[in-house]
């Protein structure tokens, strides 16, 4: 598997990976765009900051990058990326299928994204992906499954994602909502001729949706690489948006909020791989300081406090506004 590779790395930031929703497309759902982002977020300016974003992280020792197809032109820039940089071999690449972007790069676009995860969308993703990063990809995901998903009992689609495995690409999926755990479980059981059909899961944890660990810790006891995403809660772990207990830790560390917030979970055991978001070099400078950050067990405890229901963390998140 591709993730070995990160296994093998030596550097702290090795197992920090580098999302590009972002910076992929000019609408998002993390706050203060308007400040982050170039005034005109064209398409050149969008592509010169995904460039600027995957220089830094490579830098710095990041050594995964991820990726979907329904971010705007986030593959399209990470692969002009790719070309122009092959001292990057290494750079472990994933990306994902399930949703369409349709956003028009409007960041007041009326829908942004439309959800498929049927077979025929999944071969006509796969086939743009391919034109796009070719032998490059080393990771794709079903987007954001949930327990009542369709391709959970496709047969066909089962089928068709264990011939891509067979390939070299290993097969994932990312899971989304309250149910987190539940589709995480279903997932993991899916099998073709026997085996295992998915190797890596990607999911929401952080100090405020905690609820699918278990799932999580069950899925890397079982050799399954788990991919951490949204550790910093689309931007309510960070900067000034931050609970005072993360702001209080880091400046007791001399850090930012949101590297108190990945270090949480880089503090997981289970955790392969976490996401840092960054839609700017600094902020992503700031999160490359978490594992420089001890957390003992009274700063845990006194993150534990910030816990929230599942269901009322995807309701707020569900009315974060595109901006």
């Amino acid at each position: 598997m591709p993730f070995a590779r990160l296994n093998r790395a030596t550097t702290p930031t090795s197992h920090i990976g580098l999302g590009l929703a972002a910076v992929g497309r000019p609408g998002y759902i993390t706050p203060h765009r308007d400040r982050d982002l170039p005034d005109d977020r064209n398409v050149e300016a969008l592509r010169a900051r995904t460039h600027e974003l995957l220089d830094a992280a490579y830098a710095q020792g990041v050594r995964y990058v991820d990726a979907a197809r329904s971010y705007g032109r986030a593959e399209e820039f990470l692969a002009e990326w790719l070309t122009a940089r092959p001292e990057a071999a290494d750079m472990v690449v994933g990306s994902k299928w399930g949703y369409t972007y349709t956003g028009d790069w409007r960041p007041d676009a009326e829908t942004h994204e439309v959800k498929d995860h049927g077979l025929a969308a999944f071969e006509r993703q796969h086939a743009e992906t391919a034109a796009l990063l070719g032998d490059r990809l080393d990771l794709y995901q079903v987007h954001s499954l949930t327990a009542d998903s369709p391709a959970l009992g496709d047969k066909d689609l089962h089928a068709r994602l264990a011939e891509l495995a067979a390939t070299g690409t290993t097969v994932g999926f990312s899971a989304s909502g309250p149910g987190q755990a539940d589709a995480i479980r279903a997932a993991l059981a899916v099998t073709v001729d026997g085996e295992p059909l998915f190797r890596t899961v990607q999911a929401t944890f952080n100090a405020l949706e905690t609820s699918a660990g278990p799932a999580l810790a069950e899925a890397h006891e079982a050799g399954v690489t788990v991919i951490v995403k949204e550790a910093m809660a689309n931007g309510r772990l960070a900067g000034t948006e931050a609970p005072a207990v993360l702001r209080e830790i880091g400046d007791e560390a001399g850090l930012d909020a949101d590297a108190v917030a990945l270090a949480l979970v880089l503090h997981q055991p289970w955790a392969d791989v976490v996401l840092s978001g960054a839609a700017t070099a600094t902020q992503l400078a700031a999160n490359l300081h978490a594992p420089l950050l001890d957390l003992g067990p009274d700063r845990l405890d006194r993150l534990a406090a910030l816990v929230e229901e599942p269901e009322a963390y995807w309701r707020h998140r569900a009315s974060l506004p595109w901006s």
